[in-house]
């Protein structure tokens, strides 16, 4: 009678022993990164220099746009995150068919019509950076996205609505309000600086915007600024302007950003001053080479300055 009980105390604790082994949760399975869906695209090229137009694979068009947009001498993190915005720039304008219409080329040389491309500065950063991102795009849905960015968002980042005037199309991945401290480690120019231009050539190019005579220019007021601080209206005498087609008829490297702290009339000429350089949406260059410097990945630079998006390899 004592030893039935003894063996089946015995049993049973085996058959829990084995239960708990065999039914143990089971770690969870690394998520497996996607399979790349296609060979490295080889794209046309028109260079408006000389007006030829060549076949090249993408990767080696990316080094030179990367070469083109951003000090080679920098981190090698920060050029790969400018690598995977230029790919993506390049895949999308692909797919718009823009330059296509223009030459009947996928991209071109000129930084107007397409992106900066400068092959003769390519050196070991920039490969190292294009193939350690190699075929990685970023999307948003099913669509590449807008790859915005610009040298020095001034420490904080603006919405294509306020730093590009920007509503063709719904972009909710962009980040808008981003504050990167680009501002610790950027030059003193983009830090503060002044513009100085006569007022016949202001008054020039807000008609040659707006297709108004401002009349003549005797004062110079930012009539609206955007949720970032950069001004979205400025009025010039009796003629309002939006403020990044102004920077633009002024020409955008002397009127540096539209992150303006003051506008005015002085002496003759329209004077504007700020901090910055570029339109401030998407990737700041200077923010990228800071976060580069703190040991950020490419990818983790990216996700800095857009939301809500898949960053993945498409090619091998």
């Amino acid at each position: 009678m004592l030893r039935r009980p003894l063996i089946t105390i015995i049993l049973l604790c085996i058959t829990a022993f084995f239960c708990a082994a065999g039914c143990a949760k089971k770690p969870a399975p690394k998520p497996v990164p996607p399979v790349p869906t296609q060979e490295e695209p080889t794209i046309s090229l028109y260079d408006n220099k000389t007006g030829q137009k060549k076949n090249m694979k993408i990767e080696e068009y990316v080094q030179g746009v990367v070469a083109a947009e951003m000090d080679t001498k920098w981190p090698v993190n920060a050029l790969a995150a400018q690598a995977i915005l230029a790919r993506t720039f390049t895949m999308e304008n692909i797919k718009s068919g823009r330059v296509k219409q223009q030459h009947g080329t996928d991209a071109s040389t000129s930084v107007e019509e397409f992106q900066a491309y400068e092959p003769s500065k390519i050196n070991d950063n920039v490969r190292q950076a294009v193939e350690m991102t190699r075929g990685e795009v970023v999307t948003y849905g099913d669509n590449y996205i807008h790859a915005w960015f610009s040298a020095c968002d001034g420490g904080i980042s603006a919405t294509p609505e306020e730093g590009l005037a920007f509503t063709k199309d719904p972009t909710p991945y962009v980040k808008g309000g981003v504050q990167d401290g680009c501002l610790a480690v950027t030059e003193p120019k983009n830090k503060a600086w002044e513009a100085r231009i006569p007022l016949d050539q202001a008054r020039a190019a807000v008609q040659s915007k707006t297709g108004k005579d401002t009349g003549a220019i005797t004062s110079a007021t930012i009539e609206k600024k955007g949720p970032s601080g950069r001004a979205e209206q400025i009025k010039l005498g009796s003629a309002t302007i939006g403020g990044p087609a102004l920077r633009l008829a002024l020409g955008s490297e002397k009127v540096r950003s539209m992150l303006l702290s003051d506008a005015r009339v002085e002496g003759g000429q329209l004077v504007m001053s700020g901090k910055g350089y570029g339109h401030g949406v998407g990737m700041c260059q200077w923010g990228a080479r800071l976060m580069a410097e703190q040991g950020k990945s490419p990818e983790d630079i990216v996700n800095f300055y857009f939301k809500d998006i898949n960053i993945q390899r498409q090619w091998k």
